[in-house]
């Protein structure tokens, strides 16, 4: 597994550099079917991504955000997998604020087990599987992702494109709380490396926005939690949008008091 979030890691960077490559340039914005934006660079990661894993696994099936037209029928039968969205955070990266993030995790069972979350813009990599832990890298730095005990008041995610009155009620049964606005996977990755403490989702997710984050997540102590307390699984019905979940760091913190 260690040897194949070197690899995976890699691959995140490749497919970063094609982002970057688009973001330094003008580019059009076109409408997807459910009307959520897609750019040149969506599609140049996709490509590069699907083109790169099956040289690492030897062809374990992938699911991207920009190949989800593949049916139920065919997904179901599917315990490995690759998990992927491509560019997590277009409307960031069509704002130009650097929020946005290459997202890859290996599912097995409905778990994910491996992930890599890539944010080119500020050249931030974390990688993080079962048995192996959590670290990031920046530019020359590294480190170990860890998650922290629970400070007073806590600092809470939110989206920075997607915040809803839902969330907003949840916040305020909490009482006082810091407020970190964020884009994309990034909320996931500041719980995990010790930053963030709480991210309330309560709007729709995809699978491929959440899964390679939580992996990380998990592997450095916290959780993604759906509301009855279950931790958020993959590939279980047909729909591929998540239900509501709660990611936590210190997993003593009692989040569903708050619902």
């Amino acid at each position: 597994m260690r040897d194949w979030a070197d690899r995976l890691a890699d691959i995140a960077r490749r497919a970063g550099d094609e982002i970057m490559t688009v973001y330094a340039q003008d580019f059009a914005v076109t409408e997807k079917a459910d009307a959520s934006p897609l750019t040149q660079a969506d599609l140049a990661a996709h490509r590069s991504i699907v083109s790169l894993l099956p040289e690492l696994d030897g062809g374990l099936p992938i699911l991207s955000e920009e190949s989800a037209h593949i049916e139920w029928p065919a997904r179901r039968a599917w315990t490995r997998y690759w998990l992927v969205d491509p560019l997590d955070g277009t409307r960031e990266f069509i704002k130009k604020n650097g929020e946005f993030t290459v997202n890859i995790a290996l599912i097995d069972d409905g778990v994910p087990v491996l992930g890599a979350v890539y944010a080119p813009a500020m050249d931030w990599l974390l990688v993080g599987g079962h048995g192996i832990g959590a670290r990031w890298q920046q530019g020359l730095q590294s480190g170990i992702a860890r998650v922290v005990g629970a400070p007073n008041p806590l600092r809470v995610a939110a989206s920075r494109s997607h915040r809803d009155t839902t969330t907003q009620a949840y916040l305020d049964r909490i009482g006082s709380v810091d407020t970190v606005g964020l884009g994309s996977s990034l909320k996931f990755c500041k719980i995990a490396t010790g930053d963030v403490d709480l991210y309330p989702r309560f709007g729709p997710t995809s699978e491929w926005d959440t899964a390679a984050a939580q992996a990380i997540l998990e592997a450095a102590g916290g959780g993604v939690f759906t509301l009855d307390g279950m931790p958020l699984r993959y590939n279980s019905k047909e729909s591929l949008l998540n239900p509501h979940f709660i990611a936590v760091g210190d997993l003593s913190i009692g989040w569903r008091d708050w619902l």
